[in-house]
């Protein structure tokens, strides 16, 4: 019997790469998402593919991140920048903005608005 992985759940890879895609159209248009815009380079390709690898190993697909830059320590990496309650808002409504346009089951959604919550407030340095 095999189990599906919630990568297995979205879609895979090209699932994936889609809602990274929308996740960066929406930090890039949105007005009120410039606060995060803003501390990305101006060229957003290797912050997409960094999002890419990580979601695929988080959902249980390739773990690309851990492949190729090692351990994610995300809130290592993340310590430079400044990162406060209202980043991590402006984070969560690409994010959820994002998974809204995403075909997937409610409760699999939920579960992932959950969890990036959580991930995202781990984030604030500030």
């Amino acid at each position: 019997m095999t189990t599906l992985t919630p990568y297995d759940l979205i879609g895979g890879e090209q699932a994936i790469l889609n809602w990274v895609d929308r996740f960066y159209f929406y930090m890039d248009s949105l007005p009120e998402t410039q606060g995060i815009r803003a501390i990305h380079q101006p060229n957003l390709d290797s912050a997409k593919s960094k999002l890419f690898k990580y979601l695929s190993g988080w959902l249980g697909g390739p773990d690309l991140f851990v492949e190729e830059f090692g351990h994610p320590m995300l809130r290592a990496r993340h310590l430079p920048f400044v990162i406060g309650e209202s980043e991590r808002d402006q984070w969560m409504l690409c994010m959820n903005k994002a998974l809204d346009e995403m075909t997937i089951d409610p409760r699999l959604k939920t579960n992932l608005q959950n969890a990036l919550q959580q991930l995202a407030t781990h984030m604030i340095n500030q």
